[in-house]
This record gives structure tokens, C-alpha cells and sequence, in this order.
């Protein structure tokens, strides 16, 4: 048996193989090129039939890099636009699986914690940004994940930072609220501490000032005091997304409960919200002190019994301990409650 970590450097591709996944690429690309919200229903259709017809590791791998190629660029992209993209990958990860949600939330957040270490000019940051909280917007990740990315910007807090947190709020702030508001309103109070010590060293005043007036707005559910927020798109494009996902599952179910951290550190200890793809090496599941805790109670067991299970075999604690509470119990009941224990 060869683990997939050695198999995938020892594979060498083919030409045919080569000549395939290009031929895949053009037919995806050919796809997203077309995609708009009239004729998403035929589109995410004909993707469906692509994933039934080809393994999913190369479609995953295919979509996501003429998804990121389309999206993350220089310049700001049509809010609208993103829209449309997040939708189809919505789509696909309710109806075909959540493995095509979470190769690709893993690719953005990678690449925008990335991003965000370098000092690069352009809107790639505000682009990825996007991705994640429409993500979000259409139930593909859980609010865990944006908390702990509002967390971690405003745990640094420069002008970049602002920026962000204000462009991430203005898009998912209301229903940030809605999913939990005292996280929100943590973040709030953190961050109103955070202006505060950070006051004489950020030139931009007005830019703190405008972060702080959108998060009271927030916390008073005031829609007027923020400027430019629509949720009119949003909304009709959800309202698609339930015709288009056929179980009737389109909600919190496959949400991806995952948090940043997990996400950065993917690659050393699994990826455990994908059903088969936490792996041993996992330093939570390696701990010695799991082993510590692993002596069962089974309280005071006559040495008759214990020598009965040694002759069945019983060759562990637990099946022991199971063993002795069968043998032992009183009725059906009492068996219950020390298996229980």
C-alpha cells in the first residue's frame, strides 16, 4: 500500500493523462466563462455531469484554479460577479459533495493568509475576502470561520486591517448578528479597545471613526447607517440557490463547521470535515495524555471474573470492563447505566 502523500509525488503524468486534464479545463473554463445568474441552473447541471463523469480529485483541482484565476485579481472585481461564482460552488457542494466546498474554501483561505503577511498593492486581499464571506452568505462555511478571521484582523489592526474589517462587515455584518450576536458583540468591544491604544499611531482617523459608526450600527441592527449596503442581490440569489439545490438539505446541515486555524493547518493534521481525510499523525489524537486517561473504572470486580474474561480473551481494559458489567449487572437496567459510567 502506498499512502496518498508518496503516491502523489510519485506519480508522474502521462501524456494521456496530461491531454485529458486539459481537455477538462477547457470544458470548465468554457462553462465559467459563461456563467450568469440566467443560466446558472444549466451550468451548475452540466458541471454535476463533469463531476459524475470524471474523479473528483481533478475536478476539484480544475475548478478551483479557474475559479481563483477568474476571481483574485489586481484590480476589485463586480461584487456581483463573485456572486455568481460562490453560487455555483454552493451549488455543487449541496448537490454533489462537500468536498467540492471544502477544497475550495481551503485554497482561498490559504491564499489570503498568504496575501495578507505580504504587503501586495492590489485588491487580491479584498477579492479573496469576498470569496470567503459569500461563501458564508450561502451556507457553505459556518460563522465560526469569520469571527476568527475578524479576530485575527483585528488583533493586528493597521490601515490595511481596517480596510478589511470594514469591507468584510459591510457584506455579512447583519447576518453575523443573526447567526450569533455575542460573538459580534465581542468583537465589537475588542475592537473599540483596540481604536483606542492604536489612536495616536494610525494617521487615518477617519477610517477608525467609520469602523466604529458601522459596528454600532451593527449591534443596533440600523441598516440606514451604513453606506451603500444592499441586500437585495444576496437575497435573490439565495432565493436561486433553493430552486437549484435538490436536497432539500440546502441549510445548516453541510455548513462547514471549521475553523482558520484548522484550515492553515490542514496539510500536518487532516482535513477531519472531510468524511475519510483526518489521518493518525494528528497531534490531538497522538497525545500521551489521551493514554492516561484511558484506565477505565469498573469499580471492584471479583478475581473469578476477571480470570473468566483473561480465558474469553478480554484482552484490553475496555472489553474487560464490558465484560465484567454483563456478567455482573443485575437486570437489562442496571447493565445501561454501568455501561454508561
Amino acid at each position: 500500500y502506498v499512502p496518498p502523500q508518496v503516491r502523489k509525488v510519485q506519480e508522474t503524468l502521462d501524456d494521456k493523462k496530461r491531454e485529458e486534464l486539459g481537455r477538462l479545463k477547457k470544458m470548465v473554463n468554457g462553462l465559467i466563462n459563461r456563467l450568469s445568474e440566467p443560466n446558472l441552473s444549466s451550468i451548475s447541471g452540466q458541471m454535476e455531469e463533469l463531476y459524475m463523469a470524471n474523479s473528483r480529485k481533478d475536478m476539484n483541482e480544475t475548478l478551483t484554479d479557474i475559479l481563483m484565476n477568474a476571481c483574485v485579481t489586481a484590480v476589485a472585481m463586480p461584487a456581483r460577479l463573485l456572486m455568481e461564482h460562490v453560487l455555483l460552488v454552493s451549488i455543487l457542494h449541496h448537490n454533489v459533495g462537500i468536498e467540492v466546498g471544502a477544497h475550495f474554501l481551503e485554497a482561498v483561505v490559504k491564499k489570503f493568509d498568504e496575501l495578507c503577511k505580504s504587503d501586495a498593492e492590489g485588491k487580491e486581499c479584498e477579492n479573496l475576502l469576498a470569496l470567503i464571506a459569500h461563501l458564508y452568505n450561502f451556507h457553505v462555511v459556518h460563522s465560526l470561520l469569520i469571527f476568527d478571521i475578524l479576530k485575527k484582523l483585528v488583533s493586528t489592526f493597521t490601515e490595511k486591517e481596517i480596510e478589511l474589517i470594514l469591507f468584510l462587515l459591510k457584506n455579512v455584518g447583519f447576518s453575523l448578528r443573526k447567526d450569533d450576536a455575542l460573538a459580534l458583540k465581542e468583537l465589537i468591544t475588542e475592537a473599540q479597545r483596540k481604536a483606542n491604544t492604536a489612536e495616536k499611531k494610525l494617521q487615518d482617523q477617519t477610517r477608525v471613526r467609520f469602523m466604529l459608526e458601522t459596528m454600532l450600527a451593527l449591534r443596533n441592527n440600523d441598516m440606514r447607517k451604513i453606506p451603500g449596503y444592499d441586500p437585495e442581490p444576496v437575497e435573490k440569489l439565495r432565493k436561486l440557490q433553493r430552486t437549484l439545490v435538490h436536497s432539500s438539505g440546502s441549510g445548516k446541515e453541510t455548513q462547514l463547521r471549521v475553523s482558520l486555524e484548522s484550515l492553515l493547518s490542514a496539510d500536518q493534521v487532516g482535513r477531519w470535515w472531510i468524511i475519510g481525510s483526518s489521518w493518525s499523525g494528528a497531534p490531538m489524537i497522538n497525545d500521551t495524555n489521551s493514554k492516561t486517561q484511558q484506565k477505565l473504572h469498573i469499580g471492584k470486580v471479583s478475581s473469578k471474573i476477571m480470570e473468566l474474561a483473561r480465558k474469553q480473551r478480554m484482552n484490553t481494559d475496555i472489553r474487560r470492563s464490558i465484560f465484567c458489567v454483563l456478567m455482573t449487572s443485575e437486570d437489562y437496567l442496571d447493565a445501561f447505566e454501568k455501561l454508561l459510567k
